[in-house]
């Protein structure tokens, strides 16, 4: 997603313009799954050395559009929704609709646990919302020994309301896990995991409104800048996290049936 691959900058409205039209259209995309309301599509070759792009469409009945924003925005929801998240917060703000996080999420053993350092961006449209992210290097927060760092080509979701208090969500994610897992192996795990990841966003979507009443329910910086207090990050500190940079972790021993057990959800 990183224009030329070099330089890190924030999007802007062609490249929201970019996302929202490659969630809405079909041309290139191959359906691999379509089943009581998700669809999964994949662009590029399975069995390809490189990694697909996924895509995923589900029905959130009784979600309005802007409860499922919330929901995907609000780091402390998150802990009680993704069952595989280890870790997850802002670092620091870009600009007030930008900004840098980490988010590290178990994988099924005997896979090391995987983490990101991401540049994200959000766009309000009226009924509709976009979010965006792909991965960036921090100095302050290189690899980790215990953890393999992935890399996040682009990742984001369009939420699209679906008359009164419904909406269709798209989430569309082309991630590199690094390590040493075959392509092939990544680009099927990736097929099975979406469905599972998308039923969970919509769940966590029928259930925020009553947990939020509880937890600091004026609070959402995301809608409020004024309520952001993250440290502001300055661009220059960040440079495009290239997957070929890092490390290769070995394991090619793992077996092809413990790799469809993880839910992650980037």
């Amino acid at each position: 997603m990183s224009r030329g691959g070099e330089m890190v900058y924030i999007p802007d409205d062609s490249d929201f313009s970019s996302f929202r039209d490659q969630c809405e259209s079909l041309e290139g995309w191959h359906c691999r799954y379509n089943k009581a309301g998700v669809t999964v599509w994949s662009q590029g070759q399975e069995e390809s050395c490189t990694v697909q792009k996924i895509k995923t469409r589900i029905s959130c009945k009784d979600v309005p559009a802007e409860t499922l924003y919330d929901v995907l925005h609000d780091t402390r929801y998150r802990k009680k929704w993704d069952s595989n998240v280890i870790e997850t917060y802002d670092i620091g703000r870009l600009t007030v609709n930008a900004d840098v996080g980490y988010y590290s999420w178990k994988c099924p053993s005997p896979l090391k646990n995987r983490d990101f350092v991401t540049l994200r961006s959000w766009l309000p449209l009226g009924n509709d919302y976009m979010i965006i992210n792909y991965s960036v290097k921090h100095p302050k927060y290189p690899p980790r020994k215990d953890f393999v760092r992935a890399v996040s080509l682009q990742t984001g979701y369009l939420i699209k309301a679906n008359g009164a208090g419904a909406c269709i969500l798209y989430y569309l994610t082309q991630v590199d896990p690094r390590g040493s897992l075959p392509k092939w192996v990544v680009n099927r795990v990736s097929q099975f995991v979406a469905p599972k990841a998308m039923k969970k966003i919509y769940k966590a979507g029928l259930k925020y409104p009553e947990w939020k009443r509880k937890h600091d329910p004026e609070y959402k910086p995301w809608v409020y800048p004024e309520q952001n207090t993250l440290p502001s990050v300055s661009l220059a500190e960040l440079s495009v996290q290239h997957a070929d940079s890092l490390e290769n972790i070995d394991e090619t021993g793992l077996p092809e049936d413990n790799l469809s057990t993880s839910d992650h959800e980037a």
